[in-house]
C-alpha cells in the first residue's frame, strides 16, 4: 500500500468516525458552531466576520481589509486587528526574528512609558510638538507613550555596557509605538498607534558601525526579497532621528505619501527630500522680472529667510523644494510654507537690532539664499527687489541681512522628470510614489553622548562614546501596503510568506467533505515527503456554506492557493487556483501537491 493510500484509509477512518472531526450543534433547533477536536486548522473553528459590507466603487486597500475581515476601527487612527489580521501581523514578525537572528540580534521588549526629563536630554521633546502622547502620573511627573526608543534603549546599555569587550551589541524589539497623529488617514498608513520593530546596534568605532550598518542593510533587502513583491532602497534624510546616513525601504505605490526618484540609467535612488540633480549653471537669459522669492521663517521666529529662484524653468512654472532649503538653511520652519504668514510672524516677534555692538541679545535678520540658475549680476541687486522694509518701526533698509553661499550654488527647486542624474553623465531622473515600510539609520554618537552611553577602548585614557544605529521596520504599515500593492477586482493576494494560510481547501456539500479532508491532509504531509523544505499553511473552509459563497470569499481574504473539492472528486481531481498569477485548472492530488510544493519554494508563485 502506498504512503498516499494509507493516507486516504486513516483519513476515511477518521471521518467516518467524526463526522468530519467536527461537532455540529442544535440549541432550540438552530444550529450553532461546534467545536473540532482533530487538530485541522477549520474555518468553522476561526472567526471570520466577513460579508455584511457591501463593496465601495474604487475601493482602497484599508476598505478592503475591513470587508474581508482583518480588521476594524475603533476610533481615528486606532485599529483592532482581527483573527486573519493577526495571523498576518505574526507572520511578518516571524519573518523579522528570522532575519534579525541572521545578524546576530537580541530581542527584548522596553517599556511602552518613558520620560520627558530623557528627551530634554536629547534635545527631542519640544522637536516632537504635539504629536507626542505627554500625561502626568500621580506625583506629578511628566511622562509619555513612546513614539520611538532611543533614549530608552541608550539609557539601558549606558548602565550596563561599559567596555569595548561588551560589544558589538544588537538589540531589537517588536512593539506598539504612539503618535498623536493630527490627521489619521489610509487606515494603517497613518495612525495614532502602530506596531514597529526597531533594531539598535552598538559599536566601539565608527568603522565597526558602518560595517554593521551595512550587515543589517542585506539583512533588510533578504527579509523584503522574502515577500516577492517589487521594492525601492532609497537614500534618505536622517532628519530630526539624527546621523548622517539613512536608506528608506519602500514599496512603489500610487497610494504612497512619498516620492522617490530614480536614475534611468544607473542605480541612483533617493527620497525627494534628499535627492539632487546635476547642478544647474547661471542662465544669463534671467531678469529681475524674472524672480520669485520665497519667505519662510525661522523656528525662533527672529529670521526671514528668502529664497530667490526662477519664476520659469524649462518652460514649466518652477516650485521651491522645502527639503533642499532645509538642508540648506536648517533654522527654518518647514511647517510655514505661506509667505504672508511667515511676513506676519516675521512682524510679530520683529526684535530690532541693538544700537550695541557688544549686545549678545537676539534680534531679528534676514537671510537671502539664491538658486544657481540666478547670475551673479542679479544677486548683487537682490535689494532691489527684496522686501528689507518689513516692519514699520524700522524701514531705513539697515536690517543685518546676510547671504548663504556655496562655490558650487545651492538648487532651490523641486525635481522635476527628465532632470539630469547627480551620479552618471547620461542618465535622466524618474519619480514615483512609494509606501516607506522601512528605515535604516547610522546614527553616530547622536544619543550616546547627551545619555553617556561610553566604553573604554585600547589606548584611550577615557571612555569614548558609543557608535550606534537604529533600524526599523513598520509591521502594520507592511500589512496595508502589501494590501494595497497585492489586490485585484476579487479582493487580496496575499504573498506565500505572510497570507493568513498559504492555501485553503473548501467543498460544497457532505458528499465531497471527507475529500476535503483527505486534501488537507495530504497538503499538510508535505512538510514530512519534502524533509521538511516545505510547510505549508493550510487551512480547511468545512463552514456550512455553499460552493460559491466560500470560493467568493476565498478570493476577497486572498489565500495564495484556493483549493476546491467538488464535481471532479469521482475521479479523485481538484480545482487549484493560483491567486497569484491568475491561473486555475483541474489537477489530481499528486499533481496538486507538487504544483504547492514548487510555488511555495519560490516565495509562492
Amino acid at each position: 500500500m502506498t504512503s498516499l493510500s494509507r493516507l486516504q484509509t486513516r483519513t476515511a477512518r477518521t471521518v467516518m468516525g467524526f463526522v468530519c472531526g467536527r461537532c455540529v450543534g442544535r440549541v432550540n433547533g438552530i444550529r450553532t458552531r461546534g467545536l473540532a477536536t482533530d487538530g485541522r486548522e477549520r474555518l468553522s473553528q476561526f472567526w471570520i466576520p466577513s460579508g455584511g459590507i457591501s463593496k465601495q466603487k474604487d475601493e482602497d486597500a484599508n476598505a478592503l481589509l475591513t470587508r474581508a475581515g482583518f480588521l476594524r476601527q475603533s476610533q481615528s487612527g486606532i485599529f483592532h486587528m482581527l483573527p486573519l489580521g493577526l495571523r498576518v501581523q505574526e507572520k511578518i514578525e516571524k519573518l523579522i526574528d528570522k532575519h534579525m537572528k541572521s545578524v546576530g540580534a537580541s530581542k527584548l521588549s522596553l517599556s511602552t512609558i518613558t520620560t520627558e526629563e530623557l528627551w530634554k536630554k536629547t534635545g527631542r521633546l519640544e522637536k516632537g510638538g504635539a504629536e507626542l502622547f505627554r500625561f502626568q502620573d500621580r506625583s506629578k511627573k511628566s511622562l509619555m507613550l513612546s513614539p520611538t526608543h532611543e533614549e530608552e534603549i541608550t539609557q539601558l546599555v549606558a548602565g550596563l555596557v561599559n567596555s569595548y569587550k561588551q560589544l558589538p551589541l544588537r538589540l531589537y524589539q517588536i512593539s506598539r509605538k504612539y503618535r498623536d497623529e493630527r490627521r489619521p488617514r489610509a487606515g494603517l498608513l497613518r495612525t495614532k498607534e502602530f506596531l514597529m520593530k526597531d533594531l539598535y546596534t552598538f559599536d566601539s568605532t565608527q568603522a565597526e558601525a558602518i560595517t554593521t550598518y551595512e550587515t543589517v542593510r542585506q539583512a533588510y533587502n533578504n527579509l523584503f526579497k522574502e515577500l516577492d513583491l517589487p521594492f525601492l532602497v532609497a537614500e534618505a534624510d536622517s532628519g530630526d532621528m539624527g546621523g548622517t546616513l539613512s536608506h528608506e525601504y519602500a514599496f512603489p505605490s500610487p497610494d504612497g505619501e512619498d516620492t522617490v526618484v530614480q536614475c534611468n540609467s544607473c542605480s541612483y535612488t533617493a527620497n525627494m527630500e534628499c535627492a539632487t540633480t546635476k547642478q544647474p549653471l547661471p542662465s544669463d537669459d534671467l531678469s529681475a522680472n524674472d524672480i520669485e522669492i520665497f519667505q519662510g521663517i525661522s523656528l525662533d521666529r527672529k529670521v526671514l529667510i528668502q529664497a530667490h529662484y526662477p519664476r520659469m524653468w524649462n518652460d514649466q512654472p518652477s516650485r521651491i523644494n522645502m527639503a533642499s532649503l532645509r538642508r540648506f538653511v536648517p533654522e527654518l520652519d518647514p511647517s510655514i510654507s505661506n509667505t504672508e504668514v511667515a511676513i506676519s510672524l516675521f512682524r510679530k516677534h520683529f526684535t530690532p537690532p541693538p544700537e550695541d555692538d557688544t549686545s549678545s541679545a537676539p534680534f531679528s535678520s534676514i537671510i537671502n539664499i539664491f538658486d544657481a540658475r540666478i547670475p551673479e549680476r542679479l544677486a548683487e541687486t537682490a535689494s532691489s527687489f527684496s522686501p528689507h522694509s518689513i516692519h514699520p518701526s524700522h524701514t531705513d533698509k539697515t536690517l543685518p541681512t546676510r547671504e548663504i553661499t556655496t562655490d558650487t550654488g545651492f538648487n532651490l527647486l523641486e525635481i522635476s522628470p527628465d532632470d539630469a542624474c547627480p551620479r552618471c553623465p547620461t542618465g535622466k531622473l524618474t519619480l514615483q510614489t512609494a509606501i516607506e515600510v522601512g528605515h535604516t539609520f547610522y546614527l553616530g554618537t547622536r544619543y550616546s553622548v547627551p545619555l553617556s552611553a561610553k566604553v573604554a577602548i585600547p589606548d584611550e585614557k577615557a571612555p569614548v562614546p558609543i557608535e550606534m544605529g537604529c533600524h526599523g521596520i513598520g509591521v502594520s504599515r507592511i500589512i496595508a501596503a502589501v494590501a494595497a500593492l497585492s489586490k485585484d477586482d476579487k479582493g487580496l493576494v496575499w504573498p506565500a510568506a505572510i497570507a493568513p494560510y498559504q492555501v485553503v481547501v473548501l467543498s460544497g456539500n457532505s458528499d465531497t467533505d471527507a475529500g476535503a479532508v483527505e486534501v488537507y491532509d495530504a497538503l499538510k504531509s508535505l512538510g514530512v515527503r519534502q524533509e521538511g523544505k516545505v510547510d505549508v499553511d493550510v487551512v480547511l473552509d468545512d463552514r456550512q456554506e455553499r460552493m460559491g459563497f466560500k470560493l467568493k470569499d476565498a478570493e476577497m481574504i486572498g489565500y495564495p492557493f484556493v483549493v476546491a473539492v467538488g464535481r471532479d472528486w469521482g475521479g479523485k481531481k481538484v480545482e487549484v487556483q493560483n491567486r497569484r498569477n491568475g491561473t486555475r485548472k483541474v489537477v489530481g492530488v499528486e499533481e496538486l501537491m507538487g504544483e504547492v510544493a514548487e510555488a511555495l519554494g519560490k516565495g509562492g508563485e
